[in-house]
């Protein structure tokens, strides 16, 4: 039964949402009134970050803190879960335009709404490239921000911070590698998955967290939350790879088969290939069409289905997720970081958006 959201993630993310809400209206002001046009890419940050996201990667930082020993409501781990989500919308701006996606949340992405003002407005060049490259500048903005936020840091929290984002943009690299060379080997697909997604999802974010708190443990505190946040991270990557293939567009604001229209290189996919028969092989060389039919996508899954690929996932995610549960009974943080770290993970690996 998919699990609802923890209490506790939606207080913190309300919590967030009220400190990138000042944050970014105070930039806003600050470069409208030098030049009315700049008004335009604060307010394309504020209506992604502001436009849903569960706020994971704050609540695992937060979860890290207070497990190390850290207050519940101080200023350095809110601006902590602030930067997070700041740097996942950096990604989110380049991915859209690395994937051509015309929606994000349901809504109309940046490169998409900057390339409809172009065209409507008249304006010399070419409207794809004029909103592509706004979407980018708005990204790289968003990726400022968040190193902004983050300014009173110590160098260890700065070390893991950077770390983060070097692994983000290494798992980005090999998602698009694996999509053009077609891979389909599942150590691969989930190397893709782990640096891509899960490691600065959940692995990091406990990480600065706990970094942030109590400097002089890192040695003590990492390798545990390594051992929750690895394998959790996997699963919450594997969950996306199934809603990518099989979701509900109203539900996840994406479309139908999104991940098999783009050809991502994931686990659930990799898996299909190695259990398939050579018929069920030439459904899956379908992956990867931008003008896919609906009636594709539902020959592809259903091949996905039959091969038991989906099955053998969905039990790959419980025992990831009944590894990182059990990883906390040694783990040297409060009780009650061990307790909402459990009712994360069963919201993570069970969600359906």
């Amino acid at each position: 039964m998919p699990a609802s959201a923890p209490a506790s993630l939606l207080e913190l993310a309300t919590r967030v949402e009220h400190r990138l809400d000042d944050f970014l209206a105070s930039e806003r002001r600050r470069w409208s009134e030098f030049d009315a046009d700049l008004a335009h890419p604060i307010e394309e940050i504020r209506r992604l970050v502001l436009s849903g996201g569960k706020r994971l990667r704050p609540a695992f930082c937060h979860w890290g803190y207070v497990g190390a020993g850290g207050g519940t409501d101080d200023d350095i781990e809110r601006d902590a879960g602030a930067a997070f989500e700041l740097m996942h919308a950096f990604a989110l701006f380049h991915d859209d335009v690395m994937d051509d996606a015309d929606s994000r949340r349901g809504q109309p992405t940046t490169h998409v709404v900057s390339a409809a003002e172009h065209a409507r407005r008249g304006w010399a060049g070419e409207s794809r490239r004029f909103g592509e490259g706004v979407a980018i500048l708005v990204g790289d903005l968003a990726f400022v921000y968040a190193d902004q936020l983050l300014e009173e840091a110590s160098p260890a929290a700065a070390r893991i911070w950077n770390e983060l984002r070097i692994e983000l943009n290494i798992g980005q690299y090999l998602d698009i590698l694996g999509g053009v060379s077609r891979t389909r080997d599942v150590t691969t697909a989930e190397r893709i998955c782990r640096y891509k997604s899960g490691k600065y999802t959940i692995e990091r974010p406990l990480h600065l967290g706990a970094v942030l708190a109590a400097p002089d443990r890192a040695d003590e505190l990492l390798p545990h939350l390594s051992n929750y946040g690895l394998p959790l991270g996997d699963a919450f990557q594997m969950r996306d790879d199934v809603m990518g293939a099989f979701g509900d567009e109203a539900v996840t604001g994406k479309p139908v088969g999104g991940d098999l229209i783009e050809g991502k290189p994931t686990p659930l996919l990799a898996r299909a290939s190695r259990s398939a028969t050579p018929a069920q092989l030439a459904v899956l060389e379908l992956v990867g069409d931008p003008a896919m039919r609906p009636d594709t996508v539902a020959r592809i899954q259903q091949v996905i289905v039959d091969t038991g690929a989906l099955d053998e996932l969905e039990q790959h995610i419980s025992d990831l997720t009944e590894s990182a549960v059990t990883s906390l009974d040694n783990a040297p943080i409060t009780d009650v970081a061990k307790d909402e770290l459990r009712a994360l993970a069963e919201f993570v690996s069970q969600r359906t958006v």
